[in-house]
């Protein structure tokens, strides 16, 4: 461990942590490249061959120039998971027994707490509304 100072470990493990911030970046780059939907062919096989021939400087010249759309991408995309996932579990709870009509009870159920907050109904209505829905 003579041969090695404690500088030159640091300066190391900073190399090496910038190595896999870069790589991680790059990976990043050529994911956006293929679901950009506004490059064509050429222009994606352009970038990439940018990226992969000149790889420093290729991504950091991707990020100056498509930054901001890369952001958009992934909040559009991130909006797109949230909306398909809140769409499953609308559906899952609203199915019964795995088919029937979808939404029905908790829609039913929902509407009926509602009238009862309101003072639409009384609670003996409800209870007996929520029964003939759950039977």
């Amino acid at each position: 461990m003579d041969d090695y100072p404690l500088l030159n470990l640091f300066w190391t493990m900073l190399w090496f942590f910038l190595w896999i911030m870069w790589l991680f970046l790059l990976f990043r780059v050529i994911m956006d490249v293929f679901r950009s939907h506004d490059l064509g062919g050429w222009a994606k096989a352009g970038w990439l061959v940018l990226a992969l021939v000149l790889p420093y400087l290729g991504v950091l010249i991707y990020v100056i120039a498509r930054g901001k759309s890369m952001g958009r991408r992934d909040v559009q995309e991130a909006k797109e998971r949230d909306a398909a996932f809140k769409a499953y579990i609308r559906d899952a709870a609203g199915t019964e027994g795995g088919g029937g009509h979808r939404g029905g009870h908790v829609d039913d159920l929902s509407k009926l707490a509602d009238l009862k907050d309101k003072g639409a109904i009384t609670e003996d209505e409800y209870q007996r509304a929520k029964s003939k829905l759950l039977v």
